[in-house]
């Protein structure tokens, strides 16, 4: 079973992004699909510019080293806003609570005087319970632009005291 002991914060290196951008969710998670590393990689976008991959980016293996998924730590003032995503086989097998307080614990400690947050689609109710179980509790709700048009948001904050047992 995965325990934050044998979860690893590495960087993302070029490798990763090829496998990530393979994965293939089923609806109506296929909007977390990537587009292929070739199109990415042309057009620089997200963690196909070497830049923005180094400062933002990294992946999280497990102990062999193996990819289990990856987590964007974006800066904006006083916060970081997380980003992150699990290889689509391991979704739903009870690995995610341990996955995502795995990260925002890297989190914190890159930037331990930040708050810690995430955005999840209001839709997306698995999700919104890993995060609820890992220590994020629900502080707003709104309305936004994605590449789909509207969607209505949930913003969640880290505050691991409150984790749902």
């Amino acid at each position: 079973m995965l325990n934050a002991t044998s979860l690893r914060i590495v960087p993302l290196i070029e490798d990763h992004c090829r496998d990530i951008c393979t994965w293939s969710y089923p609806p109506p998670y296929d909007v977390y699909n990537w587009r292929p590393w070739e199109t990415m990689l042309s057009e620089q976008e997200e963690f196909a510019d070497p830049e923005l991959r180094e400062k933002q980016y990294r992946a999280v293996v497990d102990e062999q080293g193996f990819l289990l998924g990856f987590a964007q730590f974006f800066p904006m003032q006083g916060v970081t806003r997380l980003g992150l995503g699990m290889r689509p086989d391991l979704c739903g097998q009870g690995l995610g609570v341990e996955f995502v307080r795995a990260i925002a614990a890297e989190a914190k400690q890159k930037a331990p005087a930040n708050e810690i947050d995430l955005e999840v689609l209001s839709w997306n109710i698995r999700a919104f319970r890993v995060y609820r179980k890992a220590g994020f509790v629900h502080t707003d709700t709104y309305d936004r632009m994605t590449p789909t048009g509207r969607n209505l948001f949930y913003c969640m904050v880290w505050r691991p005291k409150y984790a749902a047992r």
